[in-house]
């Protein structure tokens, strides 16, 4: 194991380096040449206190866990989801962010679809290719078990803006997908949509940090529990999602 980084060595250098993926909005991409998102937002507000700058270095995906054990950078933000694995090399903060399943439903029908079980014998759409095409069936069963009648029709689309279309257009009752792609929907189109958070579990996200740098840990855990309390992490994620979100204060157990 590496030495650790002190706050006291990030504050003499002046300098945070972050790991992002620049190309996944709206955590972090390239606007006019510059890194802006959510995770630049959140950065500045957490290491203001201890008086550094946020530098954002943009990294491949694929190997943004070995450039930060390598001390590329000091931490990843970047929607880093817990895993079992990537907590065996790395530690993580509490969630900052929450990519779990969420269903997209007309503002009409806020009062009544609530959750999976309010879909039975309602049309449903998802979007070909992903995960939740595969769960669909595990799905279906649990609301076929809750209601006795499980989805109308779960209808599978090319893209999500063809599944927003037929939600529109009322072949379709619901949306599925994350909450991070349909919090823009909403933000995007004030009013006339609902999400129904949390359909299917949870996938949470917090920020990686090298498993020797526990103070910078700690400290991390700080800000963003106050940033909690002060309901200013929700501004942002309202800024940048158009939803703010129902997240725990803990790191989840990964089984």
């Amino acid at each position: 194991m590496a030495a650790e980084r002190t706050l006291a060595a990030i504050k003499a250098d002046g300098v945070i380096k972050i790991g992002v993926e620049g190309v996944f909005a709206p955590f972090s991409y390239r606007e006019n040449g510059v890194i802006v998102g959510y995770d630049v937002d959140l950065a500045e507000m957490m290491f203001k206190d201890l008086g550094v700058k946020p530098e954002f270095v943009d990294t491949q995906w694929s190997g943004i866990v070995p450039a930060l054990l390598s001390s590329k950078f000091d931490i990843i933000m970047s929607s880093l989801s817990y895993t079992k694995e990537r907590m065996q090399k790395v530690n993580f903060s509490i969630p900052y962010a929450d990519s779990s399943l969420a269903m997209l439903v007309r503002a009409a029908d806020e009062g009544t679809i609530k959750s999976f079980d309010d879909m039975s014998g309602k049309p449903i759409a998802i979007k070909a290719g992903t995960p939740e095409e595969a769960w669909m069936p595990k799905f279906n069963e649990q609301v076929e078990k809750a209601k006795g009648k499980g989805f109308g029709e779960v209808k599978v689309f090319d893209s999500e803006p063809m599944s927003i279309l037929a939600l529109n257009q009322g072949t379709v009752d619901g949306v599925i997908s994350n909450m991070t792609n349909l919090g823009l929907v909403i933000k995007n189109a004030p009013g006339k949509y609902a999400l129904v958070q949390k359909v299917a579990g949870s996938s949470l996200a917090g920020i990686g940090i090298r498993k020797e740098d526990e103070e910078l840990r700690k400290y991390i855990d700080e800000q963003l529990l106050a940033a909690t309390k002060s309901g200013k992490l929700m501004e942002l994620q309202t800024k940048w999602f158009g939803v703010a979100f129902d997240m725990p204060t803990t790191v989840p157990v990964m089984e």
